[in-house]
């Protein structure tokens, strides 16, 4: 065999050898892509299974009921939830303003589609009675619930709904919005234009909020 034709066989038989590796790389990018489902899908799944954890803790209504959080004022339902204090001589007042609002606005809707609750930061000095005779001045009807309680099952509470503040004078204007039935919660600005928050709550409603969707979760 002479220098030519080793040379013909060599590029055969390196060609052949290329063919089989592309082959198999094709094979293989084939069967991962069928078994593993894109990256951007498998994290909207793993957000889809992310929880926002509520916990079942005990409180007072304004009343003076005892209820459990999560079972008696969340599970199955469309709310809003603000964070105030029977003291506060600065943005309570318009948060509660805002909410008296949305009585007007939604009617019937609230205590039926969406229900209002307003959280206490200093459970030790609003009782249930101070709590009754400050939503009065704002005209709290049905569907607007106040919440207090024992100091160590409030802190639980302020916790997981990430309100919880060393200053009670410091709590945040944040209104958090949560359809529980279809997993849906969003936060928002309490003293944003009535408009815009009816807006977030009937798309927290629809379940159109994807980007915060969590299902809440019971945590005693």
């Amino acid at each position: 065999m002479n220098i030519k034709s080793i040379l013909v066989s060599v590029i055969i038989l390196a060609s052949m050898m290329l063919t089989v590796s592309a082959q198999s790389k094709s094979k293989s990018s084939a069967q991962s892509s069928c078994c593993h489902p894109p990256a951007s899908a498998a994290s909207e799944a793993n957000a889809k299974r992310a929880k926002m954890e509520i916990p079942d803790v005990a409180v007072l209504d304004q009343d003076g009921n005892k209820l459990h959080f999560y079972t008696d004022l969340i599970k199955d339902k469309t709310v809003a939830i603000n964070f105030i204090f029977t003291n506060c001589t600065t943005i309570c007042p318009p948060l509660a303003a805002t909410f008296q609002r949305l009585q007007k606005e939604m009617g019937e809707k609230i205590g039926k589609d969406v229900h209002l609750i307003s959280i206490s930061v200093d459970p030790v000095t609003d009782t249930p009675e101070r709590l009754k005779a400050w939503g009065a001045k704002f005209k709290a009807g049905p569907g607007w619930t106040f919440v207090t309680g024992e100091k160590q099952e409030m802190d639980k509470l302020l916790n997981a709904l990430g309100a919880a503040v060393s200053k009670r004078e410091d709590h945040s204007p944040a209104l958090i919005i949560g359809n529980d039935r279809k997993g849906v919660w969003t936060r928002t600005y309490g003293l944003a234009k009535i408009n815009q928050i009816m807006g977030v709550i009937a798309d927290v409603m629809e379940g159109r909020v994807e980007e915060t969707s969590k299902s809440a979760e019971v945590k005693p």
